[in-house]
């Protein structure tokens, strides 16, 4: 995952609204986003490689997202999928936010750079391992990309500018959200940020939707989870044009709200 926009406690129907783009490889195989045979609690999209995933949520109310924090300069030998966090933390029912915390500030700094949204549906925390701050997100509208949280890079900025004018609307459209993330519009070589990849690099990077020959947004995920606890999470696929998007509703269980 490497654009994420997400607005908490700030509508009058939802509690937490998210659109998010997957950024990967084009040959690097993916499930597209089900509830998994091996923890059918957990809806997500899975990595064929490694086995975890960038974003998923549980008919608990849990929720994880992580972004990597795009650094060369520094890399970790041989780490541990980040993926892993996610998945691990969603797929065991009984791993609460505190003992992600406590895993994460011991074999943290194992991992090569990354951001890691986590919690449930009404209390989210954010976590990075390269000295940003971590703790508790507070409510309203926020944005991550492959830096720290809130970050004012132009397409993070422009990605929560576009969450924003769709909270003033009384119905949220998930093919809105979606259809807004697909913008692939570069921008200008001194809005950049220095991440130490070279000007020509950042500027292929520069666009909410990259659409590069060997690397590419893979799938736009839209999360809509109301005060009901009514969950609806759409997932776009952009390796096959034109087929729409995959989309599951449920109630998250009463006894965890």
């Amino acid at each position: 995952m490497c654009l994420i926009a997400f607005a908490l406690d700030c509508h009058p129907d939802y509690s937490l609204v998210l659109m998010a783009n997957r950024d990967e490889f084009r040959d690097r195989e993916t499930d597209r986003a089900a509830f998994w045979d091996d923890a059918p609690h957990l809806l997500a999209g899975r990595d064929r490689k490694a086995g975890g995933t960038w974003l998923g949520i549980t008919t608990s109310g849990k929720i994880a997202a992580i972004t990597n924090y795009r650094d060369p300069r520094q890399q970790v030998y041989d780490p541990p999928s980040r993926g892993s966090l996610v998945a691990d933390y969603l797929r065991d029912e009984s791993m609460t936010p505190a003992d992600l915390l406590a895993h994460l500030q011991r074999h943290g700094n194992r991992y090569d750079g990354f951001n890691l949204i986590y919690g449930t549906v009404s209390e989210l925390h954010y976590y990075t391992n390269r000295g940003g701050s971590s703790g508790p997100v507070a409510s309203g509208v926020h944005g991550l990309s492959n830096h720290l949280l809130d970050t004012r890079w132009p397409k993070l900025v422009e990605a929560r500018a576009r969450l924003e004018r769709f909270l003033r609307k009384n119905i949220l459209s998930p093919q809105e959200l979606i259809k807004a993330m697909a913008d692939p519009t570069p921008f200008a070589d001194e809005l950049l940020p220095d991440t130490g990849i070279g000007p020509e690099f950042e500027r292929f990077l520069s666009p909410i939707f990259i659409n590069g020959e060997r690397y590419a947004t893979r799938s736009t995920s839209v999360i809509l989870v109301d005060h009901d606890g009514a969950v609806t999470f759409c997932e776009q696929i952009h390796d096959i044009s034109e087929t729409p998007p995959d989309c599951f509703t449920f109630m998250i269980q009463e006894s965890f709200r």
